[in-house]
């Protein structure tokens, strides 16, 4: 599920907030071009749910899943003053499932639009984890929001994680990953094995997502090319579905 095909990104920039910030692929890509990623922006697409073709049709088709605010954060609060209308065209576009990722799960409770009741069914909001820390500080928040489709993401994974007292029949996936980059911090194998048996135990979909760039295994450190990390992590088979 976790592939990015049909993308919108409503705004563009972000504040790093939290230790898997450190090294965001935002600003890595950002600073190849020159470009400020700290500016939160409205982007020129900030309408693409609307848009349509000449032939009268919508540009995004019904049925796609679109990655949503990848460039960003949905609940980053310099976008406080755009979040309503997108979660109109959210709304209008309820033949089309809008999954996003956060770390800012603190803020959610009054992020909201009016009649959102018990979740959006066409909404997937997956929270970001990224070590114990912040397991235990966000997870028990989300875990409480009226979200139909939760999913966790542990990516970049920084340490250990214990999630048992996590899986609940509401998180319909978890899924891992190291960190990407030339500054990656390591991962270790044993860390995915573990969250792979927690997964298994509560009968919660696991996925290992990639590996990442530095990815430990017995104890030695294998420096895996971008295009290697997702085949690396799949010949691992430890996905549990």
């Amino acid at each position: 599920m976790y592939n990015c095909l049909m993308k919108w990104n409503p705004w563009h920039g972000c504040r790093k907030y939290s230790e898997g910030c450190l090294n965001c692929y935002v600003y890595r890509i950002d600073s190849r071009h020159g470009k400020d990623s700290s500016l939160i922006l409205k982007n020129k697409d900030f309408d693409l749910p609307l848009k349509k073709s000449r032939s009268g049709n919508f540009k995004i088709p019904s049925g796609e899943t679109v990655y949503t605010c990848f460039s960003s954060d949905f609940f980053l609060q310099e976008a406080d003053q755009w979040r309503d209308e997108a979660w109109r065209m959210i709304k209008f576009r309820s033949d089309l499932h809008f999954f996003m990722t956060t770390k800012r799960i603190l803020r959610l409770p009054d992020m909201f639009p009016p009649d959102w009741q018990d979740g959006y069914p066409n909404v997937t909001i997956a929270c970001t984890v990224e070590n114990q820390k912040r397991a235990d500080e966000r997870l028990p928040v989300y875990l409480e929001l009226p979200i139909k489709n939760k999913i966790l993401i542990c990516e970049p994974l920084l340490t250990e994680l214990d999630l048992a007292p996590y899986l609940t029949p509401q998180i319909l996936e978890v899924v891992a990953g190291g960190e990407s980059g030339s500054n990656a911090r390591p991962a270790r194998f044993e860390w995915f094995l573990k969250l792979s048996a927690q997964c298994k135990k509560a009968k919660v979909p696991f996925k290992f997502k990639q590996t990442g760039a530095n990815f430990i295994k017995d104890g030695k450190l294998y420096k895996i090319p971008r295009n290697l990390q997702h085949i690396q992590a799949q010949k691992a088979n430890i996905d549990f579905y």
